[in-house]
C-alpha cells in the first residue's frame, strides 16, 4: 500500500512549482486560525503580536498563521503545528472554514509576498494562558458594531452616514441601487431587521467604501475617518477571516451544540445563556432560552449548587452529550429578546 504523500507537496506539484521544495519550504500555500473562547460577558480571539509588519502600516495584531510546510501531512497538521509554536495552544474542535484567494486586495509588489491562497479554519477552546507573544482579545475590539446587546451601537450612526454617502456617491443608478440594496440587507436598514450572521458582508462594505484601515494600507485609497468607530485593524487579510469565522459560529450555534466546546464542565443556566449572548451579540428572552434548552433536552444537573451567582443559589448542569445521537440538529434557535430597530 503507498504511504500517502505530504499535502504540501501534492499541492506544491499541483501548482507547478518544483523550485519549492525540500523540508521547510515555504510554499504559495497559507494557514491561518480564528481561535475562540468565551466568558459570560464577551467572546474571545486569540491574536498574536507581530514583530513588525511585511509591508509599511501593516497591523501587529494578526491571528496565529504559518506557510504549509513540506513536511506537513495534512492541512490541519500544519495549522495545528503553527498555532502550537506562535501560541502554545494545542487545539480541541476544528473545521475549515474557508480559503481565501483574492490577491487583487492588495496592490503592486505586495501582493508577491503573500500566499496566493489561504486556508483558514475555525478553532474553539476555554482560554488558557499560552506563549508571551500570543493574547486573548475581545472580538468586539474588531468589531465593535456587532454588538447589540445593549441596544443598537451607537457608533453605527456615523458608519452608517458614512456608508450612505458612499452608495450615493455612485458612478450610475444600478450601481447606486446594487450599494443600496447590500446596505439594507446587511446593516438591517430600511426595515429590514438585522441579521446577526452577516458579519463578513458587512466588513466588505465598510472595506469597499474605505472605512476601515486595511483599504488604504493594501489599495493606496484614502481612508475616511469615523472617530474611532471602525475597529482595530489586523494584519494581512486577518480581520476578514476573523468575520468569515464569527458569522460561521453565529449561524452554527442555532443547528448545532458547539457552544458547549466553549463551557466549562459544570455551569449554570444563566452562564450559559450569558455566553450566547456574547457570542451573538444579541440579548436573548430569559424564559424562552431556558424552556428552548429544556425542551431540547441540551443539559442534565449535575446535583451540584453555585454559590457565586450574586443572589439565590444556582443549579449547576452539565451538556448531556447523548443528545448528538438522539437528533440531527440539536441547537439553540435563538430569539432575541426585543431591541432597538437598525435604522
Amino acid at each position: 500500500m503507498p504511504r500517502p504523500r505530504p499535502a504540501a507537496a501534492f499541492l506544491q506539484r499541483t501548482a507547478g512549482d518544483p523550485a519549492a521544495s525540500g523540508p521547510g519550504a515555504s510554499l504559495s500555500i497559507g494557514l491561518c486560525a480564528a481561535i475562540v473562547a468565551a466568558s459570560v460577558h464577551e467572546p474571545r480571539v486569540l491574536t498574536i503580536r507581530l514583530g513588525g509588519g511585511r509591508r509599511a502600516g501593516e497591523a501587529a495584531e494578526a491571528l496565529p498563521s504559518g506557510p504549509l510546510e513540506a513536511e506537513h501531512r495534512t492541512l490541519e497538521i500544519g495549522l495545528r503545528a503553527w498555532v502550537e509554536r506562535q501560541t502554545s495552544q494545542r487545539l480541541g474542535y476544528v473545521e475549515q472554514l474557508y480559503t481565501f484567494g483574492d490577491r487583487d486586495r492588495v496592490a503592486g509588489e505586495a501582493a508577491l509576498a503573500l500566499p496566493a491562497l489561504v486556508v483558514a479554519y475555525l478553532a474553539l477552546a476555554r482560554e488558557a494562558a499560552g506563549a508571551a507573544a500570543a493574547e486573548w482579545r475581545s472580538w468586539y475590539r474588531y468589531f465593535p458594531w456587532e454588538d447589540w446587546r445593549q441596544g443598537k451601537p451607537p457608533l453605527l450612526g456615523p458608519i452608517e452616514a458614512r456608508l450612505a454617502g458612499w452608495a450615493a456617491a455612485a458612478g450610475g443608478e444600478p450601481e447606486r441601487q446594487l450599494r443600496e440594496e447590500r446596505l439594507g440587507l446587511a446593516f438591517g436598514r430600511h426595515g429590514a431587521s438585522w441579521n446577526e450572521e452577516l458579519v463578513l458582508e458587512r466588513y466588505e462594505l465598510l472595506y469597499e467604501a474605505s472605512l476601515v484601515a486595511e483599504a488604504a494600507r493594501d489599495v493606496g485609497r484614502a481612508k475616511v475617518e469615523i472617530d474611532g468607530a471602525a475597529g482595530v485593524p489586523m494584519a494581512s487579510d486577518h480581520r476578514r477571516i476573523l468575520a468569515t469565522a464569527i458569522g460561521r459560529l453565529r449561524g452554527k450555534i442555532k443547528y448545532r451544540p458547539v457552544v458547549f466546546e466553549l463551557m466549562p464542565p459544570a455551569f449554570t443556566l444563566l452562564q450559559l445563556q450569558q455566553t450566547v449572548e456574547a457570542l451573538a451579540g444579541v440579548r436573548l428572552h430569559k424564559q424562552n432560552f431556558r424552556r428552548l434548552v429544556e425542551q431540547q433536552g441540551l443539559v442534565e444537573e449535575t446535583g451540584a449548587i453555585s454559590g457565586q451567582t450574586g443572589g439565590r443559589p444556582a443549579r449547576l448542569v452539565r451538556f448531556r452529550r447523548e443528545v448528538l445521537l438522539e437528533r440531527p440538529a440539536p441547537g439553540l434557535r435563538l430569539r432575541a429578546g426585543r431591541r432597538a430597530a437598525a435604522g
